[in-house]
C-alpha cells in the first residue's frame, strides 16, 4: 500500500474538515488579490507610485507565483503535499506582514513578490491534495466546484471588506486581514489533512527550474514594460525569453518522465484545451479586477466602499454557480459547460466596457453579473479536466500547470490591458478598449476549448 492510500484511509472520516482547510488556502490567496486591486489607487497616492509601479504591485505577485508554481507542485509531490501547504501559508502570512509595514513602493513590490512565492507553495499543494483524497471523479468534481467557489467567496469578501478597511483604517489594513486566515490554515492542516508524497524516481531538475523561471520572467517583463522600453529592447527580451523557453522544452523532452514537466502531458488534447481556456479566462478577469477599481476611483465616480459593493454581483454569482459546476458538467458535458462559461465572461466584459463609456451603472452590473456566472461555470470543470488527465503521482505537477496557465493569463492580462489603459490616457475610452480586448480573448478561449476538449 503506497503512502497516498495509507494517508487517505487513515483520514477518511475527516474529508469535510480537510476540504474546508484546503479551501482556506484559496480564500487567503484570492482575498489578497482582490483587496490589493481595490487598494492600488490609495497606494499610488500614498507612496507616489506611477501606473506602471502599481502594475508591479499586482504583477510582482503574479510573476513570482507563475514562475514558481511548477516548483511548488514538484516540492509537494516529492517532499509532502501537506508540508508544502503549511509552509506556503506561513510564508504568505509573513510576507503580508511585510506588505503592511512597507515604507516605499519598492519594498511593497518586493514583499508582494514574496507573497507570490507563498501562494506558489500552498495552492498547488491544496489542489493536488483534493486530487489525492477524492478518488471518485464525480465526487472530486463536486469538491473542486466547492474549492473553485471559494474564489468567488473571496471576491465577495475581499472588495467589500477591503473598501471599509481602506476608508476607516487606510490601505495598509488590507494586508493584515489575510494573516490570521493563513495562520489558522497552517495550524489546522497538521490535524485534519493527510500527508502524501510520490517521488517516483524524480528529482529537483535544476536546469529545468532555472530555464523555466528565467524564460517566464523575461516574457512577462516584456509584456509589462513594452510601453516604456525602446522597441529594440522589447524585441530582444521577447526573443531571449522565447529561446530559453524552447531550450527548456528540449531539455525536458530528453529527460522524459523524470523531467520537471513531462512534455508528454501536453499530448493530451483535453489538457491543452484546459490550459488554453484557463489562460483566456484569467486574462480578461484579472484585467477587469485591476482596471475597474482604478478607473472608477480615478474618475471620482465611486468611493472605495462603492467599488467593492459594485463587484458583488460578479462575486455572488460566482459563489452561487461554482458548487453546481460539477452537476452542470454531468448534464451539459465539460466541453459545453466550459465553452458557455467563457463565452458569457467575454460578453460580460464587452458589456462592462461599453456601458462604462456611457456611465450606465445598471448595464455595468449586468456585465459583472455575466462575468461571475461564466467564471462559476468554467473554473471548476477546467480544473477538473486538467487534474483528471494526470495520474495520481503527477497530481502536484498537473495542479501546478493549470495554476501556471491561470497566473500567466492573469499576469499578461494585467500587463497588456494595463498598458493599453495607460497608453490611451482617456480613462473612459481606455477602459472600453481594454475590456474589448479582454472580452475578445475570452471568446477566443471559448472557441479553442470547444475545439480541443
Amino acid at each position: 500500500m503506497d503512502s497516498i492510500e495509507q494517508g487517505t484511509r487513515a483520514y477518511s472520516q475527516l474529508k469535510p474538515a480537510a476540504l474546508a482547510i484546503l479551501c482556506l488556502g484559496v480564500i487567503v490567496a484570492q482575498i489578497d488579490t482582490s483587496v490589493v486591486n481595490l487598494a492600488v489607487q490609495p497606494i499610488g497616492l500614498d507612496l507616489k507610485a506611477s501606473v506602471t509601479e502599481l502594475q508591479w504591485v499586482v504583477d510582482a505577485y503574479n510573476l513570482v507565483y507563475a514562475a514558481c508554481l511548477i516548483s511548488g507542485g514538484l516540492f509537494a509531490d516529492l517532499y509532502g503535499r501537506r508540508l508544502m501547504f503549511v509552509i506556503g501559508c506561513a510564508v504568505f502570512a509573513l510576507a503580508s506582514l511585510a506588505c503592511a509595514f512597507a515604507s516605499t513602493i519598492a519594498i511593497l513590490i518586493a514583499a508582494r513578490a514574496l507573497t507570490g512565492f507563498g501562494s506558489a507553495l500552498l495552492l498547488p499543494a491544496s489542489l493536488s491534495l483534493i486530487r489525492v483524497i477524492y478518488r471518485d471523479e464525480k465526487i472530486r468534481a463536486r469538491a473542486l466546484g466547492i474549492w473553485a467557489g471559494c474564489n468567488g467567496m473571496a471576491l465577495a469578501i475581499g472588495p467589500s471588506l477591503g473598501g471599509f478597511l481602506i476608508r476607516d483604517f487606510g490601505w495598509r489594513s488590507v494586508f493584515f486581514v489575510v494573516i490570521p486566515i493563513a495562520l489558522i490554515a497552517a495550524a489546522t492542516a497538521r490535524l485534519f489533512v493527510p500527508e502524501s508524497a510520490d517521488r517516483q524516481g524524480r528529482s529537483f531538475d535544476m536546469p529545468g527550474q532555472l530555464l523555466r523561471i528565467t524564460s517566464l520572467t523575461l516574457l512577462t517583463l516584456t509584456a509589462i514594460e513594452s510601453s516604456h522600453l525602446p522597441p529594440s529592447w522589447t524585441a530582444l527580451l521577447a526573443i531571449a525569453g522565447a529561446l530559453l523557453l524552447l531550450l527548456f522544452i528540449i531539455v525536458e523532452k530528453r529527460l522524459e518522465q523524470t523531467a520537471l514537466v513531462p512534455i508528454s502531458m501536453f499530448s493530451d488534447r483535453q489538457f491543452r484545451g484546459a490550459m488554453a481556456g484557463t489562460a483566456a479566462m484569467t486574462f480578461g478577469m484579472y484585467g477587469t479586477l485591476f482596471l475597474f477599481p482604478l478607473a472608477s476611483l480615478g474618475l471620482g465616480r465611486l468611493a472605495s466602499v462603492e467599488v467593492g459593493l459594485s463587484l458583488l454581483p460578479m462575486a455572488l454569482s460566482f459563489i452561487a454557480i461554482s458548487p453546481f459546476s460539477g452537476s452542470l458538467s454531468e448534464r451539459l458535458g465539460k466541453k459545453g459547460t466550459i465553452s458557455a462559461g467563457l463565452a458569457l465572461m467575454g460578453l460580460g466584459n464587452l458589456l462592462l466596457g461599453s456601458s462604462f463609456l456611457a456611465d450606465w451603472s445598471i448595464a455595468e452590473e449586468i456585465g459583472l453579473l455575466l462575468t461571475g456566472v461564466g467564471m462559476g461555470m468554467a473554473t471548476g470543470p477546467l480544473t477538473a479536466v486538467a487534474v483528471s488527465t494526470a495520474a495520481a503521482d503527477r497530481a502536484g505537477t498537473a495542479s501546478a500547470l493549470i495554476n501556471v496557465a491561470r497566473m500567466v493569463g492573469a499576469t499578461i492580462g494585467v500587463a497588456l490591458l494595463g498598458a493599453i489603459f495607460a497608453f490611451l490616457g482617456e480613462a473612459e475610452t481606455a477602459f472600453i478598449v481594454a475590456m474589448s480586448v479582454g472580452g475578445s480573448a475570452q471568446l477566443l478561449g471559448s472557441f479553442i476549448s470547444w475545439r480541443l476538449l
